[in-house]
């Protein structure tokens, strides 16, 4: 009988060149890279963060460049660079200014550029009507503007990343498509369509959302409308505005490894609200995850037990083994189902749901494909698989029967939310499985429930607590931003279920926030402008009152409750 391999395979891709040094795509090594949060016309201060990124083990530097001072200026970060011996490529990331971009292109090795602000119409997210006509007039004096750019990157010798993100795209092609994945990719292609026609390959695309779900669907969209029109540009992938933290960590894994373990994806940054170096070891550890799918066998299944995808209508369980530290989880923050040993055992958890392990019938992954739980049993598949994301990707078009993905590692501790997250991500922003069930030798019970919420609000499929979406910050920030997010979480980190953006300037603000609720974003120097949805509702707040007056709007619009 004919058989299905569920295995890794790397997208094909057309090496991009980045400068002398490094290359992007093709069967070249993924690469890892970050972004300075300094001011960029501090020569010296850009260097140091740069030597800090290359020496955590980034390979590709990105910094903002405002203005054409702010670009000269990269010229001089890359001769100093040069001068001490780093050779890191540099990249120059250009809003608004396509003057800026075109000093950038002479003086570092790779642009990127926004379609969303780079020649369409300044946003004001106004609805506009169009006809057809109208329309391609529009895109034709666009892509008329871009070429002359495309040509001076080729007589430079200077790759381009076409970077969209989820929230700034144009009123023009909000306008046609709404803030959707099919708006992002067209974005995205109108201009590829150039680069295609002038023969210019050392191009990267980038497709962000703060909403890894999003992300992950426009990645996948983007990937076959190029396939579909016979493109091979190479893809850049990020979480963006992630945060910090576990749950920084945890949605960039979820989103990035998902794309990474099914071949998309060829350079990679996890934008967390802390220092850019600490971005880079997250990096590094989903790149060696991925690495290792490489090598694993293929899960083999064959044809006659292939079924459509179960999905799950009902809110995903989070179990746990019965431990007694969980009795001091808030009853909001418990388990949903307890795992014990005995009757007995069961009476030292009044307040919990529990289940005997007698009654939980347990299965390794291979074996899942022919199990059927016994009656009443709850089905746990073990999983076991070298390639997880494979394994994962076969049982969804396997199983027929509801079931539990317990996931188990011996990974350091900070390691563990990383890996589970990259090797779950996947299956849980399909929909697939009732629940999960982590474990892990050394790491404490409430812990390992408290990942299990923060993977599952990480991947749209439970929302158990505030939603943070707060850029990495970048020589735009206006404001100190690890601090400021600190304050903002600590004030409103118990209002579940709302979605609140931090954001360091007004590029990032309002329309990266996408989605969100509520945001504080850097208007001026220490100057805080108060967002309700994508309207400014309160501006120029002095920082040091940002936050009580945050709390007020949430107030006046009854979104506040008292911790």
């Amino acid at each position: 009988m004919a058989k299905k391999k569920f295995y890794y395979e790397r997208r094909p891709t057309t090496p991009v060149h980045i400068g002398a040094s490094l290359v992007i795509g093709g069967e070249h090594q993924i690469v890892v890279q970050s972004m300075t949060n300094v001011d960029t016309n501090d020569i010296e201060a850009g260097v140091e963060q740069t030597l800090r990124i290359v020496e955590a083990g980034g390979d590709l530097v990105r910094f903002t460049a405002q203005g054409e001072r702010e670009a000269r200026a990269l010229g001089e970060v890359r001769a100093e660079l040069r001068r001490r011996g780093c050779e890191v490529p540099l990249v120059a990331d250009i809003h608004f200014n396509p003057r800026a971009a075109y000093e950038a292109v002479r003086q570092v090795e790779k642009v990127r550029i926004n379609p969303g602000n780079f020649y369409d119409r300044a946003k004001r997210f106004a609805q506009l009507e169009y006809s057809d006509e109208e329309y391609r007039e529009e895109v034709k004096a666009l892509q008329d503007n871009f070429r002359p750019f495309v040509a001076h990157c080729q007589a430079h010798g200077t790759a381009l990343r076409i970077g969209v993100n989820h929230g700034s795209l144009s009123d023009r092609i909000m306008s046609r498509y709404g803030d959707t994945p099919e708006g992002m990719v067209e974005s995205c292609v109108e201009y590829l369509e150039v680069c295609r026609e002038m023969s210019f390959d050392d191009v990267v695309i980038s497709i962000k959302a703060s909403n890894v779900l999003v992300m992950v669907q426009t990645v996948e969209l983007m990937a076959e409308r190029m396939e579909a029109e016979g493109m091979h540009y190479p893809l850049h992938l990020g979480v963006t505005e992630a945060g910090d933290g576990e749950d920084g960590r945890v949605k960039s894994a979820a989103g990035i490894g998902a794309l990474l373990a099914k071949g998309l994806g060829d350079t990679i940054r996890v934008s967390l609200s802390e220092a850019p170096e600490a971005e880079i070891p997250v990096a590094r550890r989903i790149v060696s995850l991925t690495d290792k799918l490489s090598s694993a066998p293929a899960v083999e299944v064959e044809e006659g037990l292939l079924r459509e995808p179960l999905r799950q209508e009902q809110t995903p369980l989070v179990v746990a083994y019965a431990h007694p530290s969980l009795t001091a989880l808030p009853s909001d923050q418990r388990p949903d189902l307890l795992i014990v040993e005995s009757s007995e055992e069961a009476e030292q958890y009044p307040s919990f749901r529990t289940i005997l392990s007698s009654e939980v019938h347990f299965v390794t992954d291979r074996e899942a494909m022919f199990a059927a739980p016994e009656s009443g049993a709850l089905l746990v598949v073990r999983l076991e698989h070298p390639n997880i994301p494979a394994m994962l990707q076969a049982l969804d078009e396997t199983m027929s029967v509801p079931y539990v993905i317990e996931y188990s590692s011996d990974a350091v501790p900070e390691e563990y939310p990383i890996d589970a997250a990259y090797h779950l991500g996947g299956a849980l922003l399909r929909g697939q499985a009732k629940g999960i069930l982590l474990h892990h030798p050394t790491i404490g019970a409430g812990v390992l429930v408290h990942l299990s919420f923060g993977l599952l609000q990480a991947t749209r499929r439970r929302i158990t607590r505030t939603e943070f979406i707060s850029c990495p910050s970048c020589g735009r920030t206006l404001f100190d931003l690890q601090e400021t997010v600190a304050q903002v979480k600590a004030a409103t980190s118990h209002l579940k279920g709302l979605k609140i953006g931090v954001m360091g300037c007004i590029v990032n603000g309002p329309g990266e926030m996408a989605d969100a609720d509520y945001g504080y974003v850097g208007s001026a120097p220490h100057k805080i402008d108060l967002y309700k949805g994508k309207v400014a509702v309160r501006k120029g707040i002095p920082s040091e009152e940002a936050v009580d007056q945050l709390i007020a709007l949430l107030k006046e619009n009854g979104d506040w409750q008292e911790p």
